[in-house]
């Protein structure tokens, strides 16, 4: 059983510190994990690399730092996020501020901003159920000639973008949209890029998350009903079938389980569909182009 005692670290030099952290949490994550909790709070709390952790092992630290690392290892015995214990979090070089407002950006949207970075070349860019603005902000940040917009239904999201487009000197335009009921209000009727990374988890699928994401990262941005699973790629997709200039690419990040059933439903809206796999071998994504002459219709919901 996990050790959850409540008590303070014992000492406050760095190596009975780190011991500390993987005693503590012993039983709670793996031992790796752990370790990378010590590495990322030690560079939140004191500015510190790796390789000045290793050198300052018999070190020691104020009691106000030793406080803090305290509060983390409490904290992580709740499964809250290091993330938002910290934070922040890093997404395709950009440094983003990330709360429990929104979501932690994950690797597998960096990858997919990635293959976007190679494989196009988008002169305005649209970002839908955008979050803390990593895609629309990475994206801005490699296409620096682009014109990038980013929607979000949540008021908290939208403000929490607009910090990370200053705080990373990027000019993206942030605003409100509730793409399920309307059409974002913008200056351009088409775009180059539409990119998405929408709630795609299934409310049955609760069961299986870790606590640390069911029980701290927002619902709204997560979970969709049994029912009705696509609904999110079913407004996009026809929005996109409107807006989406004669070459442009629709990108979207997808449910794993729910690859085939999204290309089919996009092409039904009159695209042509690619689905990719991620580095842990997942149906993750989806690229999509319209057809020749593809005609719009309105799916039955």
């Amino acid at each position: 059983m996990p050790n959850t005692t409540h008590m303070r670290i014992p000492s406050n030099r760095v190596r009975d510190i780190e011991q500390y952290f993987h005693t503590e949490l012993a039983g709670l994550y793996p031992d790796p994990e752990i370790g990378a909790f010590v590495d990322i709070l030690f560079e939140a709390y004191l500015g510190w690399s790796k390789a000045q952790l290793l050198l300052h092992r018999d070190d020691t630290i104020n009691q106000s730092d030793l406080l803090r690392f305290h509060w983390a290892a409490e904290e992580l015995k709740h499964y809250r996020p290091i993330q938002y214990i910290v934070g922040y979090t890093d997404f395709c070089g950009l440094r983003l501020h990330v709360e429990p407002g929104v979501l932690i950006p994950r690797p597998e949207t960096e990858e997919i901003v990635e293959r976007i970075n190679q494989t196009c070349t988008p002169g305005t860019i649209l970002d839908l159920c955008t979050g803390s603005g990593c895609i629309a902000l990475a994206l801005a940040a490699h296409f620096r000639n682009a014109e990038v917009f980013g929607v979000d239904i949540s008021a908290q999201a939208l403000a929490i973008a607009e910090t990370n487009a200053t705080a990373n000197w990027l000019s993206v335009s942030f605003m409100p949209c509730d793409i399920l009921n309307q059409e974002p209000t913008l200056p351009y009727s088409t775009f180059d890029l539409i990119v998405s990374n929408p709630p795609y988890v299934c409310d049955s699928e609760r069961a299986s998350m870790s606590p640390n994401v069911l029980d701290h990262e927002p619902s709204l941005a997560l979970f969709v009903p049994d029912d009705d699973p696509l609904r999110f790629y079913r407004a996009i997709g026809q929005y996109a079938a409107q807006h989406l200039s004669p070459n442009g690419v629709l990108v979207l990040e997808i449910n794993e389980h729910l690859g085939n059933e999204t290309c089919q439903l996009l092409q039904q809206l009159g695209f042509n569909t690619t689905l990719y796999k991620d580095f842990r071998d997942k149906y993750r994504s989806i690229t999509a182009h319209k057809t020749l002459n593809s005609q719009f219709s309105i799916l039955n919901s």
